[in-house]
């Protein structure tokens, strides 16, 4: 019961709800996530430990960046049940689709400086 309590936990905020939704459209780095949610890099990475240790996501290094993605084989079975299920949900919020737009529009080159 406990890791279901993790599950529905890391999907009761808006904000990783949000981060999961960005991610199914195309890998991201903290600053892109910050940027997108206009929330500190601390908070940013709080939230994407919860989604991490949930098995939503993982990371992979690429050069000077880490890149956030959604996790293709997580090992619990229910995650990819959940984001399987993801557009039938929260696909159509005006807040979806803003943050789609929105993400076409970040370039990490200039927000990131590294």
């Amino acid at each position: 019961m406990k890791d279901r309590t993790k599950i529905f936990k890391a999907l009761s905020d808006l904000n990783r709800l949000r981060i999961l939704k960005a991610l199914q459209t195309k890998s991201l780095c903290v600053c892109e996530i910050k940027e997108l949610l206009n929330l500190a890099n601390s908070t940013v990475s709080q939230h994407l430990k919860i989604l991490k240790e949930t098995g939503f996501i993982i990371e992979e290094k690429d050069g000077k960046w880490v890149n956030y993605m959604i996790n293709p084989k997580p090992i619990d079975s229910r995650i990819s049940s959940i984001l399987s299920t993801f557009d039938f949900w929260i696909n159509d919020e005006n807040l979806i689709v803003s943050d789609k737009n929105k993400i076409k529009t970040i370039d990490r080159n200039k927000i990131c400086g590294i």
